[in-house]
């Protein structure tokens, strides 16, 4: 049984000390940029879905194709082969908890909402519903200290660039459904919902894991593979249910969604100790929104006019992670000079 000083996630005093300015800023642009490589998978994974008329095999094509990469980089890495005794070690010892390696769980969640919902609702309002999700769930992650920068308390400006992506979130609804009659669209938000939700959770057990290996890409290794066995599981149901497609798409760029998801998921679980989940949460939603919105107007996924309200929330969006980002340094700071009066 892990004791108080071995288990990173429990009896935590005091705050880690904020990151320097720079480093912080950097890990926000890097995020951004995560952010867009996602929307980017987003319409690789839906349209995969699409041509198979399977989304499950879709997700287990995406998930399973990184898992594969990572494990032939294994085969030739020192550093990914020593990262990953380190987070075998960790499981044993108890530093980390199993729940710790369990972040793939709601990658996979994730990937199976973009090959079945994308290809119905476009890539922006997908991102909606994904933002809905994260921005609350990335809140009450970082308020409870399950990420590896520990706690971060919910200061006014947290808070306030949360609501400002959720209204954000809102106008953006608002808006496509001005231009829609079809109200089923709604409960198609439902899964990318859950799955925004999760990947908050995602960020910040991965993050664990990074710390603890030292090898962002060993926690993508662990990440990869509970989602993969998840997937395959899924998949096996909807074998039974429905069958083999009847072909394979020809298109190489349709099997790249897991490479995309490889470097998310590494740049992900490395920058989480420099912003915290809240601001990684923020950040990557920011460049899934202007990513979306670019996509949706140069590469669309469902005919239809990209409307005003869904680039207005991107604006909002970009608005929410300046706000969300001036209480952290000071509330941490003070939070600091508290636990040591």
């Amino acid at each position: 049984m892990a004791t108080a000083s071995t288990d990173p996630t429990q009896d935590r005093t005091s705050l880690a000390p904020a990151p320097p300015r720079t480093k912080r800023l950097w890990g926000i642009v890097i995020a951004l940029l995560a952010g867009l490589g996602m929307s980017v998978q987003a319409r690789i994974n839906g349209q995969l879905g699409k041509e198979l008329d399977d989304s499950a095999l879709a997700a287990v094509i995406s998930f399973g194709g990184g898992l594969l990469l990572l494990c032939c980089w294994l085969a030739v890495s020192r550093s990914m082969r020593q990262g990953t005794r380190k987070a075998v070690d960790a499981l044993r010892t108890g530093r980390l908890r199993p729940w710790h390696y369990l972040g793939g769980v709601a990658g996979a969640t994730y990937v199976l909402a973009q090959s079945l919902t994308v290809s119905l609702i476009g890539v922006a309002l997908f991102t909606v519903g994904v933002v809905a999700g994260q921005t609350v769930s990335g809140l009450f992650v970082d308020r409870f200290g399950l990420g590896p920068a520990g706690k971060e308390p919910p200061t006014w400006p947290r808070v306030t660039g949360a609501v400002l992506t959720v209204l954000a979130v809102a106008g953006a609804l608002a808006g496509d459904l001005a231009g829609q009659s079809d109200l089923a669209r709604i409960w198609l938000l439902i899964l990318p919902c859950i799955a925004g939700a999760g990947m908050a959770v995602q960020q910040a057990v991965n993050g664990h894991v990074n710390v603890v290996s030292g090898s962002s890409l060993t926690a993508a290794l662990v990440n990869f593979t509970a989602g993969t066995t998840v997937l395959l599981l899924a998949w096996l149901v909807s074998l039974l249910l429905n069958g083999l497609p009847a072909g394979l798409p020809g298109n190489p760029v349709l099997y790249l969604g897991g490479l995309v998801g490889i470097v998310f998921i590494a740049t992900a679980s490395f920058v989480v100790s420099w912003i915290g989940v809240l601001l990684l949460g923020l950040s990557t939603v920011a460049g899934q929104l202007i990513g979306s919105v670019l996509l949706d107007l140069l590469l669309p996924a469902v005919e239809g006019r990209l409307t005003v309200p869904t680039v207005v929330g991107c604006a909002v969006a970009l608005l929410a992670i300046g706000v969300a980002s001036l209480g952290g340094r000071a509330a941490r700071r003070a939070a600091l000079e508290q636990s040591r009066s």
